[in-house]
């Protein structure tokens, strides 16, 4: 598929999360089959665009692929000035938050907060894609089902938007109000894809190169949108493109290929982040690798409490050595919800 005039190389995308998809992570997804990424989410406030923390998030530098920054707010021209920002800084794709349900960014009323002010929420895509056009930067827009379950505007928002010259949408089946619990919905995918031509992708749940075809061919969408099942399992994307191509399943990677992976993972994380702000931020994708590994629990605790990235690249090391003598490939994934509650769930909604 194309998001303007750029080809993706597969249907494998990952999903922008806050204070997890930087460059280090991006990169690694996209080694690992990942055909696209989304930075992580960018304000469009200009007092903070020389921040620390917006800098780092906002470094592209070496990355492969199409680079694609989202950027979320509530000021128009704010948010045009932002999109003309980022593109001066290899931007080639730019994408609208309207999908964000945490609290401190719906109460400001951007992110999906953005769903109950209809009128706001056009004027801030128009504002974007007319100062993305001329530069020849398609925009992108992610969105929730709607703000609650009684308030459900996915579908009418995205012929709006798509009126107004977004060029693919990205539809998570949940509203703001249920955040990340509950199971997400694919009827309202189905829904926006049968009621607007640019591409449609489908996010929620996603975590098994099984769930994956299911979902593409329940709802048509074109692509689908991988977050939390990525994290600590970068190379789902291989095993969905695998499976979706093939029909068949991609043995689990070996624990050597994991220790390099995330050892490589490491470096390029501290040399982006610093060594201090970068052993802090690196244990939580630390633990997600080791979760439910034999030992990982015990692991964990003892590695967040080591204070400098060399103790912490060696210890990391050490324990997938230890691994390594115990198994030779990684254990399979505990799933967000069993093949039957999946299948049951995609019958409901679709």
């Amino acid at each position: 598929m194309n998001i303007g005039p750029h080809l993706l190389p597969n249907l494998f995308f990952v999903a922008p999360m806050a204070g997890v998809t930087d460059r280090p992570f991006r990169q690694l997804c996209k080694r690992l089959g990942a055909g696209y990424a989304v930075s992580e989410m960018l304000t469009s406030r200009p007092d903070l665009q020389s921040s620390l923390k917006t800098r780092c998030r906002a470094n592209h530098e070496g990355e492969p692929g199409l680079i694609a920054v989202q950027i979320a707010g509530t000021v128009p021209q704010d948010m045009a000035d932002a999109a003309r920002y980022n593109i001066d800084r290899g931007a080639q794709v730019v994408d609208i938050n309207m999908g964000c349900p945490a609290k401190k960014v719906c109460s400001k009323w951007a992110g999906s907060a953005l769903m109950q002010n209809e009128a706001l929420a056009l004027d801030i895509v128009t504002a974007v894609v007319q100062a993305c056009a001329p530069l020849g930067v398609p925009v992108t827009l992610k969105m929730r089902s709607g703000w609650c379950q009684a308030h459900q505007n996915a579908v009418p928002l995205a012929r709006l938007f798509e009126a107004a010259g977004v060029q693919m949408l990205t539809i998570h089946g949940r509203t703001r109000e249920q955040g990340y619990r509950g199971q997400a919905e694919y009827g309202t995918v189905a829904a926006v894809k049968a009621a607007v031509r640019v591409p449609v992708v489908a996010n929620g749940d996603i975590d098994s190169p099984q769930k994956a075809r299911a979902v593409l061919r329940a709802t048509g969408a074109d692509a689908v949108m991988i977050g939390r099942a990525a994290q600590g399992r970068p190379w789902v994307f291989r095993q969905m493109a695998h499976f979706v191509a093939t029909g068949e399943m991609l043995a689990p990677p070996r624990v050597a290929e994991v220790k390099q992976l995330l050892l490589t993972h490491l470096q390029d994380h501290y040399a982006l982040h610093g060594d201090n702000a970068g052993v802090r931020s690196a244990r939580k994708h630390i633990g997600w690798y080791v979760k439910n590994l034999p030992g990982g629990e015990v692991f964990r605790a003892r590695m967040n409490a080591l204070q400098n990235s060399h103790l912490q690249f060696q210890a990391v090391a050490d324990f997938f050595d230890e691994l390594n003598h115990r198994m030779d490939r990684m254990p399979e994934p505990v799933l967000f919800d069993t093949p039957q509650k999946q299948q049951n769930e995609l019958e409901t909604h679709t």
